[in-house]
């Protein structure tokens, strides 16, 4: 299930999640450039390598931040992108502009954190803002649950668009995270590469968390917003 769209207004410009999406483009646009060498050594400087965190090497903090610009393919940031284009602006728009920005830091770090513990001696560095991003997705489905999230469906050769309640295609998606990391442990060595699952699961834990704290905040008031139809 790939989104495309949603149909959840909003009250202002979600500029801090444009910000965003144009500083990992120019990024990836930088990293583009790079000869494979360079790239390499940039990805492992920048990237956050889990025994890095544990060896003393107090720069490797940093890294922390600076991993969730950095992508390691065209569909791994274009995937991204996608996703944060179409969930960002309304989390951004319910928690304010300068909230949002804190909440997506943190949920970047709290994904890598539990990726980390997972894979402690892992020396293959994280990158990608998947983890920040999850935990939008966690906070959209807490906030606009009944929301509708036009999806492209594609099983088994046939393609179709469904119009789905965000609290389906963001429970599914987090359950096929679930699934995909608990099956993954076994296959994953310290020093094996691959997607970071639990990274997703950290941060949508998280994120689902601010969102029901925001929605203690203003009394659920705004919990859900009045559904908009589709023309």
């Amino acid at each position: 299930m790939i989104p495309i769209g949603d149909n959840t207004p909003r009250r202002r410009l979600p500029i801090v999640t444009w910000a965003i999406i144009l500083l990992n483009v120019l990024v990836w646009l930088y990293e583009v450039r790079l000869p494979e060498q360079s790239l390499n050594q940039f990805i492992g400087l920048f990237g956050a390598t889990p025994a890095r965190f544990f060896s003393g090497d107090v720069s490797a903090f940093i890294t922390i931040f600076t991993s969730m610009f950095i992508h390691s393919s065209w569909m791994h940031i274009i995937g991204n992108m996608l996703y944060l284009f179409i969930f960002g602006d309304n989390v951004e728009d319910r928690l304010g502009h300068v909230l949002y920005l804190i909440f997506y830091l943190a949920g970047g770090f709290a994904a890598l954190v539990l990726q980390t513990l997972v894979n402690p001696g892992s020396n293959v560095p994280m990158v990608g803002a998947s983890g920040a991003i999850a935990a939008v997705l966690g906070a959209y489905l807490v906030l606009f649950p009944g929301q509708r999230v036009k999806t492209l469906v594609i099983f088994v050769g046939i393609v179709r668009v469904a119009y789905l309640p965000a609290i389906i295609m963001l429970g599914l998606w987090f359950v096929t995270q679930l699934f995909s990391g608990f099956a993954a442990i076994t296959q994953t060595s310290a020093s094996a590469g691959g997607v970071a699952f639990f990274a997703h699961i950290g941060g949508f834990i998280f994120g689902a968390l601010a969102g029901l704290i925001a929605r203690a905040v203003d009394g659920g008031n705004q919990a859900v917003v009045t559904e908009r139809h589709w023309n």
